[in-house]
C-alpha cells in the first residue's frame, strides 16, 4: 500500500506493528519527525462510547495520579476541545492555543494540570472511521516551543482514518469469552468523591487479567487502571447532567479475552449522591457480537446475514428470514467476505464466530 510523502515513515512503520501498543509507539516515533512534540498520550477508545480503554501509551508526561487528574478534568469539567466533541467534528483534530485565540487558560485542564506541568500547547486528535472513535491522541509542547500550526493539524487529521483502521484490526475478537477463575461479576464501589471503598474477590481476579498501563493508587491497597477510573468518571458526569453517554467500556485482557465494564451512580437517602458501582464481567454474547461487527466494519445488515450463515442457514432461508432476495443475500455475503478477508462460509464461522453466540440476534449499534 502506498502513502503520500507526508506520511512516509509514519503509516508504513505503524502497519508493521504486532499489536495496538506497538502501533502507538511506532506512530509516535514516526510522527515526531514530521511534527515535533515533547510528550504524548496515545490511547485506544471504545468505538461505541468513546471512553478510553486499553492500551494506553504515555510518553514523558507525569505519573498515573496526574493521568487520573487529566481524565477527571476531561469528563467532569467544562473544557475546551473535549474528545467527545472532536469525535463528531468535521475535522477530528484541534490545537488548544489555536482554538482559544492563544489563551489556553480558558481550558480547565490547562489551569488545573497542564500549566503546572510546563505544557504550553496541546494538539488533540480522535482516530475515527466515520463517527466511530477507535483511539485518541494528545501531543504536548512545553514552554518555549511554538504553538501547533495549521499544517501540523492537517497532517494529524490525514492520519486519523488510517490509524483508526489499524486499531480496528487489532480489536478483532479472539480467545474465550469467559475469564478463567472469575465467571461471576466483579464489583467495585466508589464514594461520592470517586475514591474506591470496596471490592469483591472476583473483581480482583479480573484486575489481574488486565494489561499494564497508567493507574492510580487506592486505599484498597491496589492501583486501578485509568480505563476503569474513566468509566466511573463518565458515570458521575452522567449523574451530574454533564453528559448523556454510556459509562461502559470493553477491555481485552492479556490472554485475548473480552471484558465489559459498566459504571453507574447510585442514589443515597433523600436523593443525595450515593456510591458509584463498577461491574466487571466477561463480555456477554451481545457485546461480543457488536465487537465483531465493529472490528470488521460490517453494516447491520451484513452482520445479520453473517450470523445466520454461522447458524447454518442456506441462502434461501436467510432471504426468507430477512425479507430480502437471495441475490441480495449473496451480495451482502460477498461484502462480508471482502471485509473479513475470507472466501468461504466455513472461514466466516472460524474467523468471525470462533466463540458461541447464544440467544437471539444481537444487532451492531
Amino acid at each position: 500500500m502506498t502513502h503520500p510523502p507526508r506520511h512516509a515513515g509514519i503509516l508504513p512503520a505503524a502497519e508493521r506493528a504486532a499489536d495496538a501498543l506497538e502501533l502507538f509507539s511506532r506512530a509516535s516515533a514516526g510522527l515526531r519527525r514530521h511534527l515535533p512534540f515533547d510528550a504524548a498520550v496515545w490511547t485506544a477508545t471504545d468505538p461505541e462510547t468513546g471512553l478510553v480503554t486499553a492500551p494506553m501509551l504515555v510518553e514523558n508526561l507525569g505519573s498515573g495520579e496526574e493521568c487520573g487528574v487529566y481524565w477527571e478534568s476531561e469528563l467532569l469539567e467544562e473544557n475546551v476541545l473535549p474528545f467527545r466533541d472532536l469525535a463528531r467534528a468535521a475535522v477530528p483534530v484541534a490545537g488548544l492555543r489555536a482554538a482559544t485565540g492563544d489563551l489556553p487558560s480558558r481550558s480547565a485542564r490547562f489551569r488545573r494540570l497542564l500549566d503546572r506541568q510546563g505544557v504550553d500547547d496541546e494538539l488533540r486528535a480522535v482516530l475515527r472511521i466515520g463517527h466511530r472513535p477507535w483511539g485518541a491522541v494528545s501531543l504536548f509542547r512545553m514552554r518555549g516551543a511554538p504553538a501547533f500550526g495549521t499544517r501540523e493539524i492537517a497532517l494529524l487529521a490525514e492520519l486519523s482514518g488510517p490509524l483508526a483502521g489499524m486499531l480496528r484490526r487489532f480489536a478483532r475478537p479472539g480467545g474465550s469469552d469467559i475469564a478463567p477463575g472469575a465467571a461471576a461479576p466483579g464489583l467495585l464501589l466508589f464514594d461520592e468523591h470517586g475514591e474506591a471503598t470496596s471490592i469483591n474477590e472476583e473483581a480482583r481476579r479480573y484486575l489481574a487479567l488486565l494489561p499494564d498501563g497508567p493507574s492510580t493508587p487506592t486505599a484498597l491497597g491496589l492501583s486501578l487502571p485509568i480505563w476503569l477510573i474513566g468509566a466511573t468518571l463518565q458515570a458521575r458526569a452522567v449523574a451530574r447532567g454533564h453528559d448523556r453517554g454510556d459509562a461502559r467500556i470493553r477491555i481485552r485482557t492479556r490472554d485475548q479475552r473480552w471484558l465489559t465494564c459498566r459504571a453507574s451512580c447510585l442514589a443515597g437517602p433523600g436523593g443525595r449522591p450515593g456510591p458509584t458501582a463498577l461491574v466487571i464481567e466477561p463480555a456477554p454474547a451481545a457485546d461480543l457480537a457488536v465487537i465483531v461487527a465493529q472490528a470488521y466494519g460490517l453494516t447491520p445488515r451484513e452482520f445479520e446475514v453473517a450470523q445466520l450463515v454461522a447458524r447454518g442457514l442456506p441462502t434461501a432461508e436467510i432471504a426468507t428470514a430477512l425479507f430480502i432476495s437471495p441475490h441480495t443475500v449473496r451480495g451482502h455475503l460477498k461484502a462480508v467476505f471482502g471485509k473479513a478477508g475470507i472466501s468461504s462460509r466455513g472461514e466466516l464461522v472460524a474467523h468471525l464466530f470462533a466463540e458461541p453466540y447464544a440467544g437471539g440476534r444481537p444487532q451492531p449499534r
